[in-house]
């Protein structure tokens, strides 16, 4: 039984810092001890910077690596599924960055693995939605299923931000990048916490790249769950719509609004207002655990996961999930989804 977790970063990304090199600070039982990247320079001057022991000369080295329990994989999305594999297959333990796989077909490989991994050797996987972890998204779902805000009738999510530079890997087709994948898996996953079920998807449009028509830098789609309410969500990298991040949830008594449900330690406001139609009567703000780091609360989770076997709530099969609705909106915008061959 592991009692001091090592974890190792496959690849010096920019999030890594945040997501997992900062929180091991304060999470007691863990450290980060190695860190590979393709540049080995870049590899080591991440190390030096962050404090970091041990720098490979590539990933298969750090996975050969006995000093190292568990790795953190935030490579682009495309590679998910490929590394997640090979690190079971060296008996680490994984944190992989949303989106989980390039598709359904992916994660349902990876979940399989997982499973099986799981089983012969207690290996956990999961998925790094560092919101799911933090407080205010239990409070959010805590409110709907209470039943203050009535019978659920709609759900809308929507997370837009600015990325302007169109050679960025995240528009990397052969990436599996697209506004969908890097913005709108936070969207489909917050709308499947407030509905409550898995909805299907019921429309799409997409703004495309110019210089790729099977990217999407925006996209919109409408959902329909399986206990009658609809849902709609907004994703964009560039668009009229630059920067909002925030979730509704719409009741026959009430509705809920939360913005910046991604970052609650920066700033969030969850309101709730009860009946009135248009214009409903406020009822009241509130703040939960603002000062509390989501990437803290999911790196304490995961430690949990290993060490005490606690619950994984953002599992791979919670991440199969995700992915086919995702693949589904794909497909009801008319474009190719992510990791398929195709003739562009």
């Amino acid at each position: 039984m592991t009692t001091h977790l090592r974890v190792g970063v496959l690849g010096a990304a920019a999030v890594a810092p945040n997501a997992l090199v900062r929180p091991a600070r304060q999470t007691p039982g863990v450290t980060v001890t190695a860190v590979a990247a393709r540049d080995q320079a870049r590899a080591e001057k991440f190390a030096r910077k962050h404090g970091i022991p041990v720098v490979h000369s590539g990933y298969e080295e750090l996975l050969a690596d006995p000093e190292v329990d568990a790795v953190y994989v935030p490579l682009p999305n495309g590679l998910h599924a490929q590394w997640t594999l090979k690190a079971l297959e060296a008996g680490k333990h994984v944190l992989c960055e949303k989106p989980f796989t390039a598709n359904r077909a992916e994660a349902e490989r990876v979940a399989d693995a997982a499973d099986a991994a799981f089983e012969r050797d207690g290996l956990v996987v999961m998925e790094a939605f560092h919101y799911r972890h933090h407080p205010l998204a239990a409070r959010m779902r805590e409110i709907v299923e209470s039943g203050e805000i009535g019978e659920l009738r709609h759900v809308e999510a929507q997370v837009c931000f600015p990325l302007p530079l169109f050679s960025d890997i995240r528009y990397d087709y052969a990436l599996a990048g697209g506004a969908t994948m890097d913005a709108g898996c936070y969207a489909v996953h917050v709308a499947r916490l407030l509905g409550g079920d898995t909805p299907a998807v019921t429309d799409a449009r997409m703004l495309t790249l110019r210089t790729d028509p099977r990217v999407d830098r925006a996209m919109t789609a409408g959902l329909a769950f399986p206990g009658g309410a609809t849902g709609r969500v907004r994703a964009s990298m560039w668009s009229r719509r630059v920067l909002s991040i925030r979730a509704r949830a719409i009741g026959t008594a009430g509705e809920l609004n939360v913005i910046n449900f991604v970052m609650p330690q920066v700033y969030h406001r969850l309101t709730v207002h009860g009946p009135g139609g248009e214009g409903r009567r406020f009822l009241r703000r509130e703040r939960v655990a603002r000062n509390v780091s989501s990437y803290a609360c999911q790196l304490s989770a995961f430690t949990a996961a290993i060490v005490d076997g606690g619950p994984v709530i953002t599992s791979p099969r919670d991440a199969v999930v995700t992915m086919g609705v995702l693949d589904d909106i794909y497909r009801a915008a008319g474009v190719p989804l992510r990791g398929e061959p195709t003739d562009g």
